[in-house]
């Protein structure tokens, strides 16, 4: 993705555009278009898989339990939320019915395309300082196949999509750890990841 001037897109108008969205059949069984929310100049922009249960009703991102365990890290860090903008690599709930409950279910590859455009917009409009991939499919998405979570966690990438780029696990990974012991190391790893990134951006201030 190439790199446009601050401030060059829309997002309203890609909010708006993108309630129309139909460019792949998830749209039929979502509830509505989940875009993403924050500052339109924001300094970070986090990126995860895709909405959930919650965020497909409400029709905000990030707006569920994941999103609440971000939120909480992200204070620990010490990174002003205030300053953060928050989306997914696609922009419908992919789920599949077990009991009452909808379940989440991976995109494919092509429903990830077929939504690339409104994350490169996204991008260009805000052109932030620091891009985070949370998870495997926003890291392969925005960095491509080689980029591996365990293996480049916490590290910053060579990217031209920001000034830093970096990947981390998903926070709904921290969720579903086996036990509270795994759970509070997972959590602990995930803000020292997010550390990281504050450090980068007093650094470089």
């Amino acid at each position: 993705m190439k790199r446009a001037p601050r401030g060059s897109g829309d997002l309203d108008a890609l909010r708006r555009k993108a309630k129309r969205c139909r460019a792949c059949p998830l749209w039929e069984r979502a509830t509505q278009t989940v875009f993403g929310a924050g500052p339109s100049a924001a300094e970070v922009v986090f990126v995860g898989e895709q909405p959930g249960d919650q965020e497909d009703r409400q029709g905000e991102p990030f707006v569920g339990p994941a999103g609440g365990l971000l939120r909480e890290a992200l204070g620990q860090a010490g990174i002003d939320e205030s300053k953060v903008y928050f989306t997914n690599a696609v922009k419908h709930f992919k789920w599949k019915p077990q009991g009452k409950r909808r379940i989440h279910e991976r995109p494919n590859r092509e429903e990830i395309l077929a939504c690339r455009m409104w994350l490169e917009g996204e991008l260009a409009a805000i052109k932030p300082r620091v891009v985070v991939a949370l998870g495997a499919t926003a890291a392969t998405t925005l960095l491509g196949s080689s980029v591996r979570v365990t293996k480049d966690r916490g590290r910053m990438l060579p990217s031209s999509l920001a000034e830093f780029v970096t990947v981390t696990v998903h926070p709904s990974s921290i969720l579903r750890a086996p036990d509270a012991d795994a759970r509070r190391e997972a959590m602990r790893q995930f803000v020292e990841d997010l550390k990281k990134i504050a450090s980068t951006l007093k650094r470089s201030s």
